[in-house]
Order: C-alpha cells, then structure tokens, then sequence
C-alpha cells in the first residue's frame, strides 16, 4: 500500500509538471480576455498618493489634509503617501502636514527630496537625495521602508545607472514601492486649477465622473493586462497624488471601485506580497504593465490607455461639459 500511495503520488507530481507550464502557455492574450477580466482571481486594490505636501491647487489655500483624513476615514481605507521632503520648507505647513497624515493612521514613505528623474541624473546625486529625504522623514510616525522612482523612471534603458541606484537603496533598506495602476490624476487636476485660476466654468458633478471613471477605468485595464501576462493577479497599487482632486472626490472613487467589485487594502498587503523586479526600461505604466510586456504583450490595445493620455483625459473634460478652458496648459 505504501509503495502504490508513493507511485500515485510521483504520478501525480509528473502531471503536475506536464500541465502547469502547459496551462500557463495557454494563457489568454489580451484580445481573447472578455471585457478585460480573464480571471476570476479577487481585484484587491491599495491607494497610494506621491507627491506629499502639495502647493496650494483649485481649491486655494484651503487644509487639504483635513479633507484627505476625514475623506479616507469615512472610506475605512489606509492610504500610503510617498513624500517629497523639499515641500517641508516649500510649504509653512509641510512638514506638520504629512505628520497628521502618519498620526491620522495613513503610511508615510520616501519620493526622493527634489523629485528628480533618474535617467536624467547621476545615479550617486540620485542616492544623495534619496538620502537627504530619509534624514528628513526621520521621526514621522507610521514610516514604512518604501521608495517610489519620480515619474516611475528607474532608468530607462541604462542598466548600470538602474543597478547601482538597485544596490543603493538595498543599503539603505528601502524597497521598491511600485506601481501597478497607473493615472494622470496630475494633469486632471491640473486642468482643474486652470479653469479656476482662468474663471472658465467648471461642473464639479461633471468633474468628479471623469475623476471617478478614470481611477476605475485604469484599474479595470490593469486587471485586465494582468489576467491576460501573468501568471498571478496581484494585489493592485493605484498611483495618485496628494492634491485637490484626491481631496474631492477621492471617497467616490473608493465607492465606485467597491460597486464594481474591488476591495480596497492596506499598502502593507501590497508589498508585503511584491511582485517582481523587471530589466525593462519601460516602466511608464506600471509594474503589471512592464511584466506583461516581458511575456509577450505588444501593441496600443495592452499600453495605451485613456486615464494616462493628457488628450485622452482633455477630451473627456470637453465631451461631459466638466471644464471649459480659455487657453491650453502650459507643458509639464
């Protein structure tokens, strides 16, 4: 009896091996993926907002904190912020604010201290600001070891600068606090402050159902890529910023994820199960983004999406009466 239950078991094992790369080779192509939900794997989501403190935006010189706080509390959701520190003497109230965020039970972790663009810098100036924003995140409460790449750059195609800024990071102990869900919530709210600086009309009904289907829209795209290339759905981790938008309308797009079947988790449940490191240079779009095109995605369908288009997202402000311009932004 041993020895047949021990034949069965490497029987077993043998199919195992046989028909799970099997399987896994026949996994769908973006194309074949019905509505862009392949898997029925749960959509788990965390929020997280770069950026940390914020200049005055559409809403002027109003307690954007007070709005965040009680916005996520209402919610029932803890959000990460990734701080840039030059805003701690940018801002009277800089510091002070990403403090309340800590206190108020939200994660607090490093954005670099002046926002540089790692292709665009040295890889040691690049450390050296990492650096001085850890020294400056010293002493806030609900630190997290995480470090957010500034426009998602981590390098682009020069591997000996994306290895050595790897390998400094690794001394300081930070690991890579991804994105997988990628917006330009930075240039919708961009808009948005605009139109108010110009006195053009705004619908802040209108407003909040772009801002709304835009945050839904980009995470059911990435879902879907991710049901489609890997081999897994991971636990999501939504790119937002720390401004005026996230402040008003933030709450509903919880709700509205929530309706279509998300559940909203800590930044912890996301990065205590990473996904993992890619060579790519691309990494504009996110970590699911760059995985997938490791497996073979290919083509606008899998990387061009409306929520991260500058003209896709004008265009949508424009057809719903959200905003009436007077002029054209000026380049970011």
């Amino acid at each position: 009896m041993i020895a047949m239950e021990l034949e069965m078991r490497m029987i077993r094992l043998l199919l195992s091996a046989v028909l799970v790369p099997l399987l896994a080779a026949c996994a769908p192509h973006p194309a074949q993926a019905a509505d862009g939900q392949a898997s029925g794997a749960e959509r788990r989501i965390a929020i997280t907002l770069d950026d940390a403190p914020l200049g005055p935006g559409a809403r002027g010189d109003h307690d954007r904190a007070d709005a965040l706080i009680a916005g996520l509390r209402a919610s029932g959701v803890q959000a990460a912020f990734f701080v840039t520190t030059d805003g701690f003497a940018e801002l009277s109230d800089g510091r002070d604010r990403v403090a309340r965020y800590g206190q108020a039970g939200h994660l607090i972790a490093n954005h670099t201290h002046s926002h540089l663009r790692l292709s665009a810098s040295d890889a040691e100036a690049f450390l050296a600001d990492v650096r001085s924003a850890e020294s400056l995140l010293e002493g806030l409460p609900n630190r997290r070891p995480w470090f957010r790449y500034p426009y998602l750059d981590e390098g682009r195609q020069d591997r000996g600068k994306r290895n050595a800024v790897r390998a400094g990071l690794a001394e300081f102990g930070l690991a890579n606090g991804y994105v997988t869900v990628d917006t330009y919530d930075w240039h919708f709210d961009r808009r948005w402050a605009q139109a108010v600086a110009e006195g053009a009309e705004v619908d802040e009904t209108a407003l909040q159902a772009v801002y709304i289907a835009m945050i839904v829209d980009a995470a059911e795209h990435a879902h879907g890529l991710a049901a489609a290339w890997l081999p897994q759905q991971p636990v999501h981790t939504l790119l937002l910023h720390e401004n005026d938008a996230a402040a008003a309308f933030l709450p509903a797009a919880i709700a509205a994820l929530r309706d279509k079947g998300w559940t909203i988790v800590s930044p912890d449940a996301a990065y205590n199960d990473p996904l993992p490191d890619s060579d790519s240079g691309f990494t504009g779009m996110g970590r699911v983004a760059t995985l997938a095109l490791g497996a073979g995605a290919r083509g606008a369908e899998a990387f061009d999406h409306w929520s991260a288009s500058e003209e896709a997202i004008d265009r949508r402000l424009t057809e719903t009466g959200a905003i009436k311009l007077a002029s054209e932004p000026p380049d970011r």
